[in-house]
């Protein structure tokens, strides 16, 4: 999240100054005027955006206006206006005279604004995309899929060297474990493999009804992220490489849970077990 202050002594007339609607208007600067040469999409206008620039202008930072207004940004950041009592293409004007790079960012998608006589706050994000709860297997899927990318080849974790594996198969019993131990850190802002309760990994395998196991294994992340780059960020990780090309593990569950009070809004856990041979 990043914050972007900027002081005009006055703003310049625009030739766009019959665009009222400063969405509008922003889109034109970062459309053409910011002449960066890629492609940019025009911004959508979110009412939870509105309600973080408002608080804002409040006095709030950018993480407290974001978690107050529910809104679960991929990256954001706010841009603040100060000098001029100008038009909404006026206002745009002065944006993108000091902020184009930051405003021409074909990733913040979605907008929201708050205006003062003097003052104008203006919050761009990349909204983070997840399912609810009971409809998240598609996306535990697309998980499990870059998993076994990875295990397919050969890979280096650390100093450990590991061949290709077996792909694993998504368990509802670990994918169970798993979203209990995510809901669990974000209600009680814990990252930690140690649940609030005391429990290791096993027991929170066993109490999920996973069955007799010889192996387990969990990895952990916070942070709003994309499916590649949560996988990405466990593969750059020696442990948690290890834990996903390891050939001994057959089964795996995956679960997230959110708190957008929380600095980290995000949190995921990834159980790995191996059946015990009957």
């Amino acid at each position: 999240m990043r914050t972007a202050i900027f002081a005009l002594a006055c703003l310049l007339a625009a030739p766009f100054a019959a665009r009222a609607d400063l969405r509008a208007a922003l889109d034109w600067e970062r459309l053409h005027d910011c002449r960066t040469g890629a492609a940019v999409p025009a911004l959508r206008e979110d009412a939870r955006l509105n309600r973080a620039a408002e608080a804002l202008a409040a006095g709030k930072t950018l993480h407290e206006a974001l978690a107050r207004s529910g809104y679960l940004a991929l990256h954001s950041t706010s841009l603040h206006l100060l000098g001029g009592a100008g038009t909404d293409a006026e206002v745009a004007q002065g944006i993108g005279a000091h902020g184009c790079r930051t405003l021409a960012d074909p990733a913040l998608t979605a907008m929201g604004a708050a205006r003062r006589v003097h003052e104008t706050w203006i919050v761009l994000a990349a909204p983070l995309e997840l399912p609810a709860q009971e409809a998240a297997g598609a996306f535990d899927q697309r998980i499990v899929d870059l998993v076994n990318a990875a295990r397919s080849r050969g890979r280096q974790c650390g100093a450990k060297a590991f061949a290709a594996a077996a792909p694993l198969r998504l368990n509802a019993a670990l994918t169970r474990a798993a979203v209990d131990h995510a809901r669990e850190m974000a209600r009680y802002l814990e990252f930690d493999h140690r649940g609030h309760d005391g429990s290791t990994p096993a027991q929170r395998i066993r109490r999920a009804g996973y069955g007799q196991w010889r192996l387990v294994g969990e990895n952990i992340a916070a942070g709003p992220m994309t499916a590649p780059e949560l996988v990405q960020g466990w593969l750059s990780s020696p442990p948690h490489c290890e834990n996903i090309m390891d050939a001994r593990f057959a089964d795996i569950g995956i679960g997230f849970a959110v708190n957008v009070a929380s600095p980290q809004a995000v949190y995921w856990s990834q159980e790995f077990a191996a059946p015990r041979a009957r």
